[in-house]
């Protein structure tokens, strides 16, 4: 392997972890642990009146950060427990989307999905996503 190699893969690493910081990765990846603790919503999305259980968009790739702005200002609206731990996640999604810091999540503004899931099922899409970048 030659030092222009080795120069390559240096700075290749460098670029990944730059991106996983300008991810939060790791306090994403916390704060969304700690909601899945604390919830105890697991139940089926149904997108009917009267239903207590929230459905959240779970996004198309690209698209993540603009589905996770919008998913967790529905869950403030909604007045979910952990409103600071929520309204953290949601001003860091949307430092990230307005910002393009995410570049591979953030292709879009608008939050473009196939399903809808419950507050588990969305927060479990947030915490693959975010340990996916971080590998």
């Amino acid at each position: 392997m030659n030092a222009s190699m080795l120069s390559y893969i240096l700075f290749s690493c460098l670029l990944l972890s730059v991106q996983a910081q300008n991810c939060s990765v790791r306090e994403i990846i916390r704060y969304t642990n700690r909601l899945l603790e604390e919830s105890s919503v697991s139940c089926p999305c149904r997108e009917t009146a009267g239903n207590s259980c929230s459905c959240l968009p779970i996004a198309e790739p690209g698209h993540e950060l603009a589905c996770f702005v919008e998913g967790t200002e529905h869950m403030l609206k909604n007045n979910v427990s952990s409103k600071e731990v929520i309204e953290r996640l949601n001003l860091t999604f949307q430092t990230q989307r307005d910002r393009n810091l995410c570049e591979s999540l953030a292709r879009g503004k608008q939050c473009q999905y196939k399903t809808k899931g419950n507050v588990k099922e969305f927060l479990n899409k947030i915490l693959r996503t975010y340990q996916a970048i971080n590998k």
